[in-house]
């Protein structure tokens, strides 16, 4: 069991290093907000088209929280480095994605994109190492479908609450686009107020100066 304790250590480190990236884990209380702050466009979408060969996909965008895409379909290629996610699963996703310079998007492992059954950071559950000639037994079976099952629920709640603080952050935003187009309008409100104000002034101004060169004129006729 000390041998099979000390395989299963080297085959988690191993595994992590194969994937690693230099990506820290993805932290349920920050993720979105890191994932906002370090990704181009961030929607919630549905992959619909995968070309394992040339490495190219495409989603279809339902609801969009940051940046900007004219067409409901977008797409994306591998640009096969190391960090890099192609996804797979043709599912609901929340994409964090960067776009590159032919307007594709291109999605990492430092990001926390996810699907409902795949955690953020993209990495599925590791299964039970076996050791060659060692049976794995009943006991070990079960807790492997227990940690499987409390990952997946993991990963179904990370999902929703994602969803959820992203769809607030979008509120937000438009709440502040809301805002500052009426400070907008009140300020242009203000402008066209000043310029009537300046107006209707100046015609005062040379009302009373008709008044008065007339009251002047009609004295000097009189003094005459």
């Amino acid at each position: 069991m000390k041998l099979r304790a000390i395989f299963v250590l080297v085959f988690f480190c191993f595994f992590n290093y194969s994937f690693s990236c230099d990506c820290p884990p993805h932290q349920k209380e920050t993720m979105v907000q890191k994932g906002l702050q370090n990704s181009d466009i961030v929607f919630y979408g549905e992959l619909i088209r995968v070309d394992t060969i040339q490495y190219t996909y495409d989603f279809r965008i339902i609801e969009l929280f940051k940046g900007k895409y004219q067409s409901k379909i977008i797409h994306g290629k591998g640009l096969q480095n190391n960090c890099e996610i192609e996804p797979f699963k043709k599912d609901l996703w929340i994409v964090y994605a960067n776009i590159n310079k032919d307007n594709t998007i291109s999605l990492s492992y430092c990001l926390p994109s996810q699907t409902m059954e795949i955690p953020p950071g993209f990495l599925p559950p590791i299964p039970i190492a076996k050791i060659y000639g060692e049976k794995i037994t009943k006991t070990d079976s079960l807790k492997n479908d227990i940690l499987n099952l409390k990952i997946n629920n993991e990963t179904l709640y990370t999902f929703f609450y994602q969803l959820e603080q992203l769809r607030a952050y979008k509120s937000a935003q438009n709440s502040i686009s809301q805002k500052e187009k009426t400070d907008s309008e009140l300020v242009k409100y203000a402008k066209y107020i000043s310029i009537f104000l300046f107006l209707i002034i100046v015609l005062l101004s040379i009302l009373i100066f008709i008044v008065f060169r007339k009251k002047s004129n009609s004295n000097n006729s009189t003094f005459s």
